[in-house]
């Protein structure tokens, strides 16, 4: 992996962004696989922990937004010590949990870690490698799966160990200090470029008018509820599409641009990418531990861990994979294997779970990399507000809808089908107290019941589980269904415009 535009100096600091990646989604896939563990120690409901979920995505989403309009002002340094520190004392918090709110807070602390880390990386990565973007921002989220890989894998490896904890859970996120260590000792020695955006002397307005008014509006209706849940009241969606409407004006009156037309039909694609990909990262280790090989209960934490490793692998060789098909040509591609895959998973049982996970792992590898490097060479004009504001906008998304969602469906999937007279009186047995959401009332099965089962009755619910989460694969299947079609159309524009060509800042066009 070489470059001639890039010396030491320059692959030092890319290492030291892709290891801070890495401590980044090495903390995800421990939460993904100790959520079972959580939801026994403090008796969560699907919703709740959808909740969790959704607070180590969405306060992500409000870092990164702020971080990018002022990161050109105070530096990628400063960021990058800020992320450190937020790392250090999330964790911290972590260990302590005693409860549901505990947990959900401190899992919030970390995605706002993990916001900050994503601000400064993306557009150092974009400004350092800027003739080839699209290859060295799908190298450099090779990280991504590559810590999900080592935090699932030392969950399947260690299924039962605490060594000086009380519990499983503190000893897996006491491991999260060992990566977040080391991208603290590579990020000290380390000198940061100037954007590309400030070296073109691009101003900021023109770098607020790529995003304009519409672009503002969806961020703010989607920073909006997830500011509310950070401060645990209720927001109605009138009030939320008000306060985006004013910001929207003032942005608009500002910019005296509605936006990059290009840019917010990409902005509308990525919710739905980062539920395809992340919200299904996040599940699926809860969704496939019931439908795999009976004789191997870890199968699902390792269908988790090969995922990841095909993902890493093929990011790492995506230079040649991108030129061969262009970034939009590659997204087409991919979305329409990842519908394949999900389609797929929705029926697997046992090892054919193996070949479904393989099929899903080829088709989202390249959309969350791959719509940055669309993203970076489309919009360099945008500098670190257009490339970290599709990060940002995704996740919100996930946060605020998408895992929240995936979870109240769950619930609701599940009563439907223990509420039947086949199964009445296992229901009637476990059936708790229904539970708040954004959706509407989530129904919920009282853990401490669940455990008290008689075998019969447990193996029952298992089965009736087990289906009832495979079926959500079929749920998550139309977001990649609705991201195919505009990939489409986004090839059929640049076909019509003579092919896919990055635009270049020095060449002033």
């Amino acid at each position: 992996m070489s470059s001639t535009s890039s010396g030491k100096a320059d692959m030092k600091l890319f290492w030291a962004c892709f290891i801070a990646l890495v401590a980044t989604s090495f903390i995800f896939g421990v939460r993904a696989n100790t959520i079972g563990e959580l939801q026994d120690s403090f008796n969560l409901s699907e919703q709740q922990k959808g909740n969790i979920n959704g607070a180590g995505m969405w306060p992500f989403a409000i870092s990164i937004i702020f971080f990018s309009l002022v990161i050109d002002y105070i530096g990628y340094k400063t960021v990058a010590f800020f992320a450190i520190a937020c790392h250090t004392i999330s964790l911290a918090l972590t260990l302590r949990a005693s409860g549901y709110q505990d947990f959900y807070w401190s899992t919030l602390l970390v995605a706002v870690a993990n916001g900050t880390v994503e601000s400064f990386i993306n557009p150092v990565v974009a400004t350092v490698f800027n003739k080839e973007k699209a290859k060295w921002l799908n190298i450099l989220h090779a990280g991504w799966p590559a810590g999900l890989a080592l935090g699932a894998l030392f969950c399947g490896m260690l299924p039962d160990t605490k060594l000086f904890f009380g519990a499983v859970w503190q000893f897996r996120f006491a491991l999260c200090f060992i990566p977040v260590v080391v991208y603290a000792l590579l990020i000290l020695p380390c000198a940061f470029p100037v954007n590309e955006r400030v070296a073109a002397g691009v101003s900021y307005r023109d770098m607020l008018k790529e995003v304009g008014a519409v672009g503002f509006f969806i961020i703010t209706a989607l920073t909006a509820p997830a500011l509310a849940q950070m401060m645990n009241q209720e927001a109605s969606w009138t009030t939320i599409f008000i306060i985006a409407a004013v910001v929207a004006l003032l942005a608009g009156l500002y910019t005296r641009s509605a936006g990059n037309w290009l840019f917010l039909v990409v902005l509308i694609t990525i919710g739905p990418l980062a539920t395809t990909e992340l919200g299904t990262d996040g599940w699926m280790p809860e969704l496939l531990k019931l439908s795999g090989p009976k004789d191997l209960p870890a199968f699902a934490t390792w269908i988790f861990v090969y995922v990841s490793v095909i993902m890493t692998v093929l990011r790492f060789f995506a230079g040649p994979i991108v030129h061969r098909f262009s970034p939009i040509g590659l997204l087409v591609i991919s979305a329409s294997i990842a519908i394949i895959g999900l389609m797929f998973l929705s029926n697997a049982t046992g090892w054919a779970i193996l070949a479904a996970a393989t099929v899903y792992a080829f088709g989202k590898t390249f959309l969350w990399s791959t719509t940055l490097g669309l993203t970076s060479e489309q919009f360099p004009k945008g500098g670190a507000l257009t490339l970290n504001g599709v990060s940002a906008v995704g996740v919100l998304f996930l946060g605020v809808l998408g895992s929240p969602y995936i979870g109240f469906k769950q619930d609701g999937d599940l009563e439907k089908r223990l509420n039947t007279t086949e199964h009445a009186a296992l229901y009637a047995t476990v059936k708790g107290e229904p539970k708040p959401s954004l959706f509407g009332a989530s129904p919920t099965l009282d853990q401490a019941k669940i455990k008290a089962l008689p075998e019969a009755q447990a193996k029952e619910l298992e089965d009736v589980q087990a289906a009832s989460k495979r079926s959500v694969f079929t749920t998550i299947a139309i977001l990649p269904s609705f991201m195919l079609a505009c990939y489409i159309g986004l090839f059929l524009y640049f076909r019509g415009k003579g092919g896919y060509k990055p635009v270049d800042l020095a060449a002033g066009h």
